[in-house]
């Protein structure tokens, strides 16, 4: 099992259910949060097909106007400010820390892939606590598409100057995770509610409820 191990950051690290209340209040209904956050990927995915990248900040701001029209919905200044600001400052899921701080103590290198600019990653890992846990923090930014696209693997395993082998990805992201595995990396999935690995999906070499789990099966790997 590989010691180098990269954590994708938004829903596997961070808890985004801490933005339901800013959406209850400007659109009445907190699950609108899962409706944007699924066009903030889509509108991603979307850029790597037509080659032309953007921040993933700019996404999430257009997917915000999307999902405020479809829903009728006219947003403030402040709103506006409130949840996209909120998307960079917020908490660690309950078991993240310790999960982290157990794998850097049996000896592994811990890293962040993410979606996030440079910028936003940064404060995202510094707001919520985690950025100190981290040996290297990697945006898609270099690459200039998004994840699943193999050149974002590729890109991170030569910032990292490992074989592809070597790397395992950790993402609560049935996409995340095999764009990886077939980029050559090896994956473990974090089975929050809600996410699922697909039919068509490649199977992770470990799968665990949150990042506890994930953590002790990845050192008990370890230890054999």
């Amino acid at each position: 099992m590989p010691t180098t191990i990269v954590f994708d950051v938004n829903e596997t690290l961070l808890d985004l259910s801490a933005l339901d209340s800013a959406f209850a209040a400007h659109f009445g209904d907190a699950s609108v949060r899962r409706l944007w956050f699924a066009q903030t990927l889509q509108s991603a995915l979307l850029s790597n097909v037509l080659e032309e990248y953007r921040d993933f900040g700019v996404m999430a701001a257009a997917a915000l106007e999307i999902v405020a029209a479809r829903s009728a919905v006219t947003l403030s200044a402040e709103a506006r400010h409130e949840i996209l600001g909120g998307l960079r400052a917020l908490p660690a899921h309950a078991e993240v820390p310790a999960a982290l701080a157990r794998l850097k103590e049996s000896g592994c290198r811990l890293a962040t892939l993410t979606n996030s600019s440079p910028a936003m990653l940064h404060d995202q890992l510094r707001s919520s606590g985690l950025l100190d846990l981290f040996d290297a923090n990697l945006s898609v930014e270099k690459a200039r598409c998004f994840k699943p696209a193999r050149v974002v693997y590729e890109m991170a395993a030569a910032e990292l100057d490992e074989d592809p082998s070597d790397l395992l990805l950790v993402a609560a992201h049935n996409w995340d995770t095999t764009g990886a595995l077939r980029a050559g990396w090896q994956a473990a999935f974090v089975q929050r509610p809600g996410m699922v690995l697909g039919p068509l999906d490649m199977t992770p070499q470990v799968i665990g409820h949150d990042l506890g789990d994930v953590a002790e099966k990845l050192i008990a790997t370890l230890a054999r």
